[in-house]
């Protein structure tokens, strides 16, 4: 069983080191996934991304706040049964507010430079999710949970 802080760096070096996640939303009642770029900031209790206001993800995100986020280092292999980890983050979103819009684009930017022209459009908006807890999934079935209270 690992301790609290080495599930926390398992999660800390997994999501710095993985680019993109699975958003997951519902939408009259049936989930909606979609593929998101993110940055995650050190305390690992937000996670930030970027959608246009004018898409299904924004949407079902104003119904409804809560979502989870699966992120994955799997190759596509069969060794990924034992060597994979995937996280589930999960928690409720919200519009990042005006006091701390730099900083998380800035976050953002950071990992993602190649998508500053999209980030900063006028119609996309900048998202945090406001992570309860991460769960750990190693060993194809070890889960571990990290709870961010």
């Amino acid at each position: 069983m690992s301790t609290p802080e080495q599930l926390q760096r398992t999660v800390r070096d997994l999501l710095d080191s993985q680019i993109q996640a699975v958003l997951a939303t519902q939408h009259r009642h049936q989930p909606y996934t979609s593929l998101m770029a993110f940055a995650v900031t050190p305390d690992l209790r937000q996670i930030v991304f970027a959608t246009y206001r004018a898409t299904q993800k924004y949407s079902n995100l104003l119904d409804n706040p809560r979502a989870s986020l699966l992120i994955d280092n799997r190759c596509n292999d069969v060794a990924d049964y034992r060597n994979a980890v995937a996280i589930s983050a999960q928690g409720a979103t919200q519009e990042v507010d005006s006091a701390r819009r730099a900083e998380l684009l800035q976050l953002f930017l950071k990992k993602h430079p190649h998508l500053r022209d999209f980030v900063t459009a006028a119609d996309c908006v900048l998202l945090q999710m406001n992570v309860e807890c991460y769960y750990v999934v190693s060993d194809f079935q070890s889960v571990a949970e990290l709870r961010m209270a």
